[in-house]
């Protein structure tokens, strides 16, 4: 079985698409990871046959709590605004199935309409993916619950756990990305204006290799003074 492992806190309707477009899939498992959502998430979800997981706001603390819950032999995190792509259930099965793979994960494309810089965020992001072998939380990454347990599961880092996460998983095996695409929302970007999203983001990324801590990237990500 697949356990989807979403992480949620006052997610409302984008969880409930995310949901409907999984369905009631036969052999997975839906687990919503919640942080304390205080909107209809969390109703929205059970309506969806969600199995509802607490814990402390903080998607690393609601990942681990959801996944020490899965009943599957694999894993999948999927954030609330993403939806995956048909049969991925099959994809992710063959993936993991293959020789030498540790872990594996989806291409990138945005739902809305796409300009030049949205469409610039998407090849930068594929090209990491298949040429670094370094996807993102946002792709939908995918491992076996046993290797998730393995490696200790996600660091407890207020921000880039997903990349901690596949550098530990890259020493295990390859990550495989997978040739289809999982849609994910560009509501952050829409929010704060793209050039100045994508500004912050490369920031981030390229202060956590430099040695700057999760903590003042957190802060830099969400636009706080540090």
């Amino acid at each position: 079985m697949i356990s989807l492992i979403v992480p949620s806190l006052n997610e409302g309707e984008s969880v409930l698409e995310t949901l409907e477009r999984v369905g009631r899939a036969p052999g997975v498992e839906l687990i919503l990871a919640d942080g304390g959502s205080t909107d209809d998430t969390l109703e929205l979800a059970g309506s969806r046959g969600a199995r509802i997981v607490s814990s402390s706001p903080g998607r690393a603390l609601q990942m681990n709590a959801g996944s020490a819950e899965a009943r599957g032999d694999i894993l999948l995190f999927l954030h609330a605004d993403t939806l995956l792509p048909k049969g991925f259930q099959d994809q992710v099965r063959r993936a993991l199935s293959q020789p030498g793979v540790a872990a594996g994960a989806f291409r990138l494309r945005f739902r809305e309409t796409r300009g030049f810089l949205l469409r610039l965020v998407e090849c930068t992001a594929n090209w990491r993916a298949s040429c670094l072998q370094m996807p993102f939380g946002d792709q939908a990454i995918f491992l076996t619950r046993r290797t998730f347990f393995e490696i200790g599961g996600y660091p407890q880092i207020p921000l880039m756990e997903d990349l901690e996460l596949i550098r530990r998983l890259k020493r295990k095996g390859r990550i495989r990305i997978l040739p289809s695409y999982v849609k994910s929302s560009a509501r952050r970007y829409q929010k704060d204006g793209t050039l100045k999203r994508i500004i912050i983001n490369k920031l981030v990324f390229f202060g956590y290799f430099l040695g700057v801590s999760p903590e003042k990237l957190s802060r830099w990500y969400r636009g706080l003074p540090s």
